[in-house]
């Protein structure tokens, strides 16, 4: 099984760090439970939410950057989940550079086999497909894992299962909230790769 990744909110929880650079960012005393939920939908949209500049996302991947990786913490059993898979691959907005620090800070880097970051490798951002083409193509996907609507339909277009974490008001094939029995969660949606 050959598994696409999304990296923020889907391998590691780095939504309190990401919802704190934004506030920090903003320099207004944002409610954090507001930030989340629009961030949950995409950053485009917070930014354009909370009347900040994209010309500033550089500026907020900086004070991300700035954070102790040790503060952004795998899921539990998410490593399980990555021993399974044959292959495993990530497509992030983040930037390759704290990708790269953030795996092999917590020994995660030696699973995959590939990190693509679209804006980077000339790929225009999620949902839109070429960056899952890309790997689809390369790697034959078995099933996109994320934990926003916007990282599973471009796999859902293109024809390969979707999995959502901690999230339930997306339509995906299914949704989990704990990698902790996700063999048994993939057998019983009749998942066969």
């Amino acid at each position: 099984m050959n598994i696409l990744w999304d990296l923020d909110g889907t391998l590691f929880d780095t939504y309190p760090k990401l919802v704190e650079s934004f506030i920090k960012l903003s320099g207004e005393p944002l409610d954090p439970d507001e930030v989340l939920r629009w961030m949950k939908k995409d950053s485009k949209q917070t930014f354009k939410h909370f009347g900040i500049s994209e010309d500033k996302r550089e500026e907020f991947q900086q004070i991300d950057f700035e954070f102790k990786d040790e503060d952004k913490k795998p899921f539990p059993y998410v490593e399980d989940v990555l021993k399974m898979a044959d292959k495993n691959v990530i497509v992030t907005h983040r930037n390759r550079e704290s990708t790269l620090r953030l795996l092999k800070h917590w020994n995660l880097d030696q699973y995959f086999n590939e990190v693509v970051c679209p804006e980077e490798d000339g790929f225009p951002r999620k949902p839109d497909v070429a960056s899952y083409v890309y790997v689809h193509e390369k790697y034959h996907i078995d099933l996109v894992i994320g934990d926003r609507a916007l990282d599973v339909i471009p796999g859902k277009k293109l024809g390969i299962r979707t999995c959502l974490f901690q999230n339930d008001e997306a339509e995906a094939d299914f949704h989990i909230s704990s990698y902790q029995k996700f063999s048994e969660i993939l057998k019983s949606t009749g998942f066969q790769s």
